[in-house]
């Protein structure tokens, strides 16, 4: 049960954290990226990609990989970057925001295919999405929409994941091409873990701090 219900309570606690504390203007929600984008990254290294080289030829999983990478470029250009812990919009724009929700739900349904034969995938993907929902929830925040509205958006938001899994686990013809789509997830995830590495560094700069976090992260995922 977990599988399903860890990915909403990242959700839940993203906003909780959002709507309580505004730590989205907090220096400490760079580490928290760094944090997650290196756990992601470090899990998907030790978890999926090994399963799927003994699975699928080194070229398909190749050509997958870029194919999750290339969808992962596309759904950004709609969510102005959101799935890596910013959105990169006018705030003054009061138009309600389907081209993020689109983007972020389709991104959270996909994100759900593997979680059920990779357990500890889940971990990642609940580390993932709390910089996600805090950044996402002020947005909509500071957006002025109404409180039905901003519900419904992070409702939709939250049960994506959980989607995902369960259409994975009892869909025949989704089993079936399992480790195909787990090869598009791979590239997913390497494009937006290696970006929040990227984008958290203030003029690659050496930073302690961020290179003991993800250190941390990484060591927790191998021991996972």
């Amino acid at each position: 049960m977990n599988k399903y219900l860890l990915p909403v309570y990242a959700v839940a606690l993203g906003v909780l954290i959002s709507y309580f504390t505004k730590a989205h203007k907090h220096k400490n929600t760079k580490l928290l990226l760094s944090f997650s984008g290196a756990f992601l990254l470090a899990l998907t290294l030790f978890e999926l990609l090994p399963e799927v080289y003994n699975e699928l030829e080194a070229k398909t999983i190749g050509i997958l990989v870029m194919s999750g990478i290339v969808l992962q470029i596309f759904l950004e250009s709609l969510s102005k970057g959101a799935e890596h812990g910013h959105i990169h919009t006018h705030k003054k724009d009061n138009d309600f925001p389907w081209l993020l929700l689109i983007s972020l739900c389709l991104h959270s349904f996909i994100e759900g295919f593997p979680i059920d034969q990779h357990n500890d995938i889940v971990y990642g993907v609940l580390v993932h999405k709390i910089p996600i929902a805090i950044v996402v929830t002020s947005f909509l925040l500071q957006s002025k929409f109404s409180d039905t509205k901003i519900a419904l958006f992070l409702l939709f938001f939250a049960a994506m994941t959980p989607l995902g899994t369960l259409v994975s686990n009892n869909v025949q013809s989704i089993i079936e091409i399992t480790p195909y789509i787990n090869a598009i997830v791979i590239g997913i995830f390497l494009h937006i873990s290696t970006i929040i590495l990227f984008e958290s560094s203030e003029g690659h700069k050496f930073n302690i701090a961020k290179l003991s976090t993800i250190i941390l992260a990484v060591v927790l995922a191998y021991l996972i």
